[in-house]
């Protein structure tokens, strides 16, 4: 097993420090803050904690309230809103330096049958007829600014397959649409937490980006104060975060600093695993003269 995928491992599983209280630990990234996918993920897994196995996660709602510090651990309190008979509802808050950081509410739900219907999986190239990780890796290191190779010389837990690579070259407008294929570098337990833990990691990737396309921007762009304001997350159907997933998004808005873009993940036999959705600051920078 890779080290990154060790390492996220080991963020996901949190301490217990008392029955409704964890600690979420940093892996040592060199970052100026914490990655918002980890804290997605770590809260999921708190609340979690408070859930019986029989019940699972089908969503997510949370809201960054302040960058987090990556020199220090993250605390974790869980409330526990309701139990019900067919729903469990769970409200998380993220501490850091006595103040709230991060808030999710979540809700379990316990197996049912019921209607069932779901959009088309797009018709994208497979990720084996795209450039591996090190292929990419390599194009990036000959033709991507500084801040974007910075990013991919680092070793990652999620390998990620885009099928289009011209927003990180070049200035050029492009659709506001993105697609890429996602999925964990390593097997993973056969956990279905850990597989919805995972993917909350994931969902956090790429997703700002598609709102900067229509302006020839990217989240490297040092013209721009990228940040995530707010994410949702909903589970549709059974999947393995460490088998191939198709990452659908697009961005409909983006006006007052702020860009609006939705996701949808796709297992590779077209089903619809879980859907998205993300505001985050995009403000220009103010130009010093």
């Amino acid at each position: 097993m890779s080290t990154a995928v060790e390492t996220l491992l080991e963020i996901l599983d949190l301490e217990t420090l008392e029955r409704n209280l964890f600690r979420g630990g940093n892996p040592k990234t060199g970052w100026q803050r914490v990655f918002g996918g980890r804290v997605l993920g770590q809260a999921l897994v708190a609340a979690s904690r408070t859930v019986g196995e029989e019940r699972r996660a089908h969503s997510m709602h949370g809201y960054f309230l302040r960058p987090g510090d990556p020199s220090v651990p993250i605390i974790y309190d869980v409330e526990r809103i309701r139990d019900g008979r067919s729903f469990t509802t769970r409200r998380v808050v993220a501490i850091q330096h006595g103040e709230a950081i991060f808030s999710m509410s979540a809700s379990f739900q316990v197996g049912e049958e019921g209607l069932d219907h779901q959009t088309e999986m797009p018709d994208v190239p497979q990720p084996e007829d795209l450039p591996g990780e090190e292929d990419l890796k390599d194009e990036i290191m000959k033709r991507a600014p500084e801040a974007v190779r910075l990013y991919f010389s680092r070793e990652r837990p999620v390998e990620i397959r885009p099928v289009d690579l011209r927003h990180y070259f070049t200035s050029e407008k492009l659709p506001p649409e993105q697609y890429v294929w996602v999925r964990a570098n390593d097997p993973l337990p056969d956990d279905n937490r850990i597989h919805r833990c995972v993917l909350a990691y994931a969902s956090d990737m790429t997703l700002l980006d598609t709102s900067l396309f229509a302006h020839g921007l990217s989240v490297f762009s040092d013209r721009i104060q990228p940040a995530s304001l707010d994410h949702a997350l909903w589970f549709h159907r059974p999947f393995r975060a460490d088998e191939w997933l198709l990452y659908a998004s697009d961005s409909p808005s983006a006006s007052g600093a702020r860009g609006f873009s939705r996701g949808q993940f796709f297992s590779r036999d077209g089903r619809l695993v879980a859907s998205a959705t993300q505001e985050g600051l995009v403000r220009e920078r103010k130009q010093r003269f």
